[in-house]
């Protein structure tokens, strides 16, 4: 049997990161993952995150199975926190997930389930796992153009009734490019008008203009239009990425159209996984919960997005002192924790194997992983593999 299994593709970030991890040169940037980092290089633990363990740890509650849906304590603080009051209680579901990874699955599922002809839309370019995540559920999948807004709403406008949306309700994963709150509305009209469901991808909320404005789009949609699917992660504003903490979340129209959801989102929860890990969520209800340790997560949550901020300022200015303005203006505007470089992916592999510099095939770096005094080296590397372009 094993004989005949033909070879797969590797994944290409934990391809790259192999290579970083054999790569002997000292001076090497690791920019590949997308893992928050500090000055020294390493993934906190948050303090927030920290004492909430030290709790529990001292309550040392039992191992016992939480269900299917999860941690109820976590999917309520995660309901407060996304839709901040902008829709009534009874109009919101919210399932304990394996991190935002397993939220997208389950919800692709429930697509399936709902909408057997839908076309799931993604952005080109899109985070690497959308599509493998839609067409496993057994999803057609079609792509809509991503960094000119225009060409955005102009390809939107071919999505059908029957059809879903997936859209990053923030800092857009890889180019870090997000609509503006006029496109937003845009899209809001257009899927009333239209009747397609938006599909939101929450990974990075905090760590591009503020928690509240990072779930502004997400809030609003959920005001205006009577069903919306959102997918939320908790691996990179709680730092738990090895906790596998996430959350899925439908809003429908009344809470009778939501009364077979929940059971639909659980059978699907148990032929992947079963229910999901308590640890993670059980920190997060903690936090979010405890007014001190809440205010606590909100403050380290600001202090890192501050760091991505400055680390993209520093990056901009090397850029601009090499003469390289122009093409350093769009950075500038880019939000969260990557950059897209428009570079080709031969110029990746110049970068990488020339500069020592590891960012995807696609052009992202993840600015949250740069070391700040190390902006100018970046700068430098980026100004050699575009100088014989004639940039």
């Amino acid at each position: 049997m094993l004989e005949l299994l033909p070879a797969p593709p590797a994944d290409p970030l934990w391809d790259l990161a192999a290579e970083y991890g054999a790569d002997p040169r000292t001076d090497r940037l690791d920019l590949v993952l997308g893992v928050y980092r500090d000055h020294n290089g390493v993934t906190p633990v948050m303090r927030a995150v920290r004492e909430a363990e030290i709790r529990l740890a001292e309550v040392s509650a039992s191992k016992e199975y939480r269900g299917l849906s999860g941690n109820p304590a976590f999917n309520g603080a995660m309901l407060e926190l996304v839709l901040g009051g902008a829709v009534p209680a009874g109009r919101a579901v919210a399932v304990q997930t394996v991190a935002g990874t397993g939220a997208l699955r389950l919800l692709a599922d429930l697509v399936r389930q709902t909408r057997p002809g839908a076309t799931v839309w993604i952005s080109d370019p899109a985070y690497v796992n959308h599509r493998p995540i839609l067409q496993a559920a057994g999803l057609a999948v079609r792509a809509y153009r991503w960094t000119d807004h225009q060409e955005l709403l102009a390809d939107l406008r071919g999505a059908g009734r029957d059809d879903v949306v997936l859209l990053q309700g923030c800092c857009h994963n890889p180019t870090g490019a997000d609509p503006t709150r006029e496109v937003w509305e845009a899209l809001a009209d257009m899927a009333a008008r239209t009747g397609w469901v938006p599909f939101l991808d929450l990974a990075y909320h905090g760590l591009g203009d503020g928690l509240d404005e990072d779930l502004w789009a997400a809030r609003t949609l959920a005001e205006r239009l009577p069903e919306v699917l959102v997918a939320v992660s908790c691996s990179k504003n709680f730092g738990l990425y090895a906790d596998r903490t996430g959350c899925a979340i439908v809003l429908g129209s009344s809470a009778p159209a939501l009364r077979h959801v929940e059971t639909a989102l659980q059978n699907a929860a148990r032929t992947l996984y079963s229910m999901p890990p308590e640890h993670g969520a059980a920190v997060v209800a903690t936090v979010l919960q405890d007014a001190e340790l809440r205010g606590l997560w909100r403050a380290e949550l600001d202090g890192m997005r501050d760091r991505i901020a400055a680390n993209r300022a520093a990056l901009v200015a090397e850029l601009e002192a090499l003469g390289l303005g122009g093409w350093a203006e769009p950075l500038a505007r880019q939000r969260g924790m990557f950059a897209g470089l428009p570079l080709s992916p031969e110029q990746m592999t110049v970068l990488r194997r020339d500069h020592a510099v590891y960012g995807t095939a696609t052009g992202r770096v993840n600015i949250a992983g740069l070391p700040v005094d190390k902006a100018g080296r970046l700068a430098a590397a980026l100004a050699a593999v575009l100088e014989p372009a004639g940039v």
